[in-house]
């Protein structure tokens, strides 16, 4: 009864057993102790102890054994003697390891036991590596002890091995994974990445060999991922073959979605039409198994070759599982890094390389062709008029036009030229290697603007869109990039200048004006740190009483060489620029100081006109900007009006009436200047919240003797009235032409004619000089 307990709770314990080597030593000791209830039933006590020994060896799963000084088997348990591929202990005496593994094997087990014999010092826990179990590369956990005899002398080394093959192979699939994440991580090669991947699997699945093939872009064919293992002429002959419901192995998946497995390729109806290609190979099977993106998308396929017939383990699924998971990791990885490249590199909305993969590239072009007889264009050119397309169609239809005007670029351009979109409608082209020939230049350059200028529908329209082209060439007219890059927009300017819809070659006078254009920036930057600014006021009248109301302030810059500038000579560089910011918020500071000290003087209140340029109008929170100054200079908001273009209103009407509504609500007065000039419709005339409209000095200069000019005049006055509006004329300077205006209807004017424009201490004295004291507000 107590051996029977014994027994039970044996097997309790192997069926708890969590893990293989647990399960061997229980299954060993239940052996050993049936073994010895049948020799002494009834008497274990006096069992025979060599037999003892004998029958409990043979019952431990690891390798037990004993050699002597030449290496030779002495004794060996019977694990030892199967897993070396012999029938009994007989057959394994008197062997050595050089005859039962290989020689690299044999010969490092022998230097070992040489020296624990030599130094009698045992060794515990080394790792080895043994051809055993039938045969296969196992690894084996050795501890080894020196043997004497009775007199003391070294007779050998008895030894225990421990199989850890599976341990080893855990570890090494650790490591494996670990290194692979790594590679992702460091995003080396693809290909490299797939190399190791696929040896890893073939380290830790002796007898396969592995393959990854990739889905093409256009999702119908696989193309060569890694195969390191396999003929390079079998990979060239896959290599590009097109998924279907009946491609073999990997075909079949990538059209399924789903793991194929082939257990002999020769009589699988999938492989009808394949197994050619492997039978030189000797592939009997073929376990192929889709690389799925997170989205479940096949990328690619990953598939184990083996010349034995069969189907994959558990095991064997289990790493197949982890190669796709890893390889749909770093393909995604690749992919996601290729476009925020391709992104950092091109436009988003042509495709084209930017400026920043261009300034990459082209110092590396010109080099390579420097000291040859040949050059390099540089182009830049600007679509004519694109704004008037994009408001009056839309943004949709002009990125529309954008991409079809990039396309034709493209295609009249070759493989090693540019195209790159700078921003907005403007490009750079870079043709390479061209003939030093101008008229063969300029006949490439003027195909590629009439390919522009083909029409191209839109929105069901047949628009054409002309462009103007500035061009430099390497190395006559710019050695650097940034000479190129300015000498070529020196050009495309000019080409504007001249009317626009024509191509302009860069040419000394052009470098001298565009010298002459940077040394005015410069001047007009150092103006606004050394005040350089002064206002003059040309005084508005009243038609009916008489009196001065407002005054316009009209900015002049004293230039320390030229003397008093006009805003004429200096503004549009200013708009171009930019600077026109900083100097009209000069203005407008300086406008409401100077009212309200000649509050503070005494006269009655006046109004102080300014005007506003489109840079400033669009400016982030512009009204309270406003309200800031107004605050600073302690000037009421209904003495200041401000006056706006009508092109500046159209830029962005809905914007434009948003702003103006909060300018109403601090107070402030507006008025529309050069009415009649720009392109404003009565539709939205009619919204803007404004007190007054201008007549624009081009329609008043010629009255009365102009008849059209007359008739403008007085529709614009008629309109205004209509909408409730009051009209100023300005340039006015005869007596003639007040008498018009007057009998007409105009309430107000501005010119020569009464005043020129005054520096503000003369116009203080005109005022008080000529009794024309303001009429108050």
């Amino acid at each position: 009864m107590a051996r029977k307990t014994s027994r039970n709770t044996r097997y309790a314990a192997l069926n708890a057993g969590d893990n293989a080597e647990t399960r061997r030593l229980i299954e060993a000791s239940n052996r050993l102790a049936d073994e010895v209830a049948r020799i002494f039933p009834s008497e274990p006590d006096i069992a025979d102890r060599h037999y003892w020994l004998e029958t409990m060896i043979n019952h431990v799963p690891d390798y037990i054994y004993a050699k002597d000084t030449k290496g030779r088997f002495l004794i060996a348990n019977e694990v030892t003697v199967a897993d070396n591929g012999l029938e009994s202990l007989q057959d394994l005496v008197g062997k050595t390891d050089f005859d039962l593994h290989p020689t690299k094997f044999a010969q490092a087990f022998a230097d070992v036991e040489q020296r624990v014999i030599e130094t009698g010092e045992p060794i515990f826990g080394i790792e080895e590596r043994a051809m055993v179990t039938k045969g296969r590369d196992r690894w084996l956990m050795t501890s080894k002890v020196p043997l004497r005899n009775k007199g003391g002398t070294s007779a050998g080394s008895p030894g225990i091995s421990r199989d850890i093959t599976d341990r080893k192979a855990a570890e090494r699939l650790l490591e494996g994974q670990a290194r692979l994440l790594e590679m992702i991580a460091k995003s080396e090669p693809l290909d490299q990445f797939f190399t190791d991947l696929i040896l890893l699997i073939e380290l830790l699945l002796p007898g396969v060999k592995g393959s990854i093939l990739l889905l093409s872009e256009d999702g119908r064919h696989l193309v060569h991922g890694a195969a390191p293992s396999l003929d390079e002429v079998f990979c060239a002959t896959i290599d590009g073959v097109e998924i279907g419901p009946a491609v073999g192995s990997c075909g079949t998946a990538a059209w399924r979605g789903e793991q194929v497995i082939v257990s002999d390729v020769y009589s699988d109806s999938l492989w009808a039409g394949y197994a050619d290609l492997v039978k030189p190979h000797g592939f009997r099977s073929c376990w192929s198994t889709p690389i799925h993106s997170h989205e479940s998308k096949v990328l690619g396929t990953f598939a184990l070759y083996s010349q034995e017939v069969g189907v994959p383990s558990e095991q064997q699924k289990e790493l197949i599982a982890m190669a796709t998971h890893l390889a749909g990791i770093a393909i995604e990885r690749k992919r996601a890094e290729d476009r925020i490249s391709f992104m950092a590199h091109h436009d988003a909305l042509t495709g084209l390389p930017n400026r920043v993969l261009f300034e990459a590239q082209v110092a590396g072009v010109l080099e390579a062709i420097r000291g040859r007889d040949q050059w390099a264009v540089l182009a830049f050119l600007d679509l004519d008029n694109f704004k008037l397309i994009n408001d009056s169609l839309g943004h949709t239809a002009g990125d529309d036009l954008l991409k079809a005007v990039a396309d034709r670029m493209r295609a009249a351009v070759r493989k090693s030229d540019m195209v790159v979109r700078v921003g907005g409608d403007e490009f750079i082209l870079l043709l390479n290697g061209l003939p030093t020939e101008r008229d063969i230049v300029l006949s490439r350059l003027e195909d590629i603007r009439a390919a522009i200028a083909a029409p191209v529908q839109l929105n069901g329209r047949s628009l054409q869109v002309t462009c103007s082209m500035g061009v430099a060439c390497f190395p006559n007219q710019g050695r650097t990039v940034s000479e190129l890059l300015a000498n070529a927009d020196a050009a495309m300017y000019r080409a504007k200048e001249l009317g626009r819809n024509n191509l302009q070659v860069f040419t000394e006078e052009m470098a001298a004006k565009a010298h002459e254009k940077l040394l005015r920036h410069e001047e007009l930057r150092e103006a606004i740190a050394r005040n350089e600014f002064l206002l003059h006021f040309q005084p508005q009248m009243n038609l009916v009483t008489g009196r001065v109301f407002a005054a316009e302030a009209l900015l002049r810059w004293q230039h320390p060489v030229h003397g008093v500038m006009s805003p004429g000579a200096f503004i549009p560089l200013a708009e171009e620029t930019g600077l026109i910011v900083p100097i009209g918020d000069w203005v407008l500071k300086a406008a409401c100081r100077q009212c309200k000290a000649w509050q503070e003087a005494g006269l009655p209140p006046l109004i102080v006109s300014a005007n506003v340029s489109a840079r400033q109008f669009l400016e982030r929170n512009w009204a309270a900007r406003v309200a800031a100054v107004l605050a600073e200079t302690g000037l009421e908001a209904r003495y200041l009006e401000l006056e706006l273009t009508e092109s500046l209103i159209m830029q962005d009407v809905p914007g434009a009436i948003a702003t103006m509504h909060e300018l109403e609500a601090i107070g402030v007065h507006l008025a529309i200047d050069d009415f009649g000039t720009g392109y404003s419709s009565l539709s939205a005339l009619k919204r803007f919240p404004v007190q007054r409209l201008k007549i624009d000095r081009s329609f008043v200069e010629d009255i009365p003797s102009d008849v059209d000019d007359k008739a403008i005049t007085s529709a614009i006055i008629s309109l205004a009235q209509n909408l409730g509006l009051r009209v100023i004329a300005e340039g006015v300077e005869t007596e003639a032409q007040v008498d018009f205006l007057r009998q007409s209807g105009c309430d107000e004017i501005q010119g020569y004619f009464f005043s020129p424009p005054l520096v503000a201490r003369d116009f203080e004295a005109l005022l008080r000089q000529s009794g024309l004291h303001a009429e108050g507000v």
